[in-house]
């Protein structure tokens, strides 16, 4: 049986609105340690969950404005301990972001072990 859609979803539920109540400390325990970030030119291997909540309070007021977010959440494929999926992210009536998250079943559920800008 592999990680279910719904799940998928309701992940991804939660981490919208840990987003837009910028709470650093929640966004990071969704994020599974050891973990990977993967950018153009760079890669940064997250060794410690104060990395990731360093890394989201220092970047909340890029995202001043944004205080609604619609998502487009698509599960690429699953096994029973991780999930590849595709997700735009859309404020201020257009797509901004698009990632591809590898989710795994951690012991608190899912988290995300490695994040890929996609465009």
């Amino acid at each position: 049986m592999s990680i279910s859609s719904s799940s998928v979803e309701q992940f991804f539920d939660r981490y919208a609105a840990a987003l837009l109540a910028r709470d650093a400390r929640s966004v990071a325990a969704m994020y599974a340690v050891p973990g990977l970030i993967v950018f153009p030119g760079q890669s940064v291997a997250v060794s410690d969950p104060r990395q990731t909540e360093k890394f989201f309070a220092g970047s909340w007021d890029q995202y001043e404005a944004v205080d609604t977010v619609d998502k487009t959440v698509s599960t690429i494929a699953a096994t029973a301990s991780t999930a590849w999926v595709d997700v735009t992210w859309s404020y201020a009536g257009r797509a901004q972001e698009r990632f591809c998250y590898q989710l795994v079943d951690g012991p608190a559920g899912l988290q995300i072990a490695v994040l890929t800008l996609l465009g």
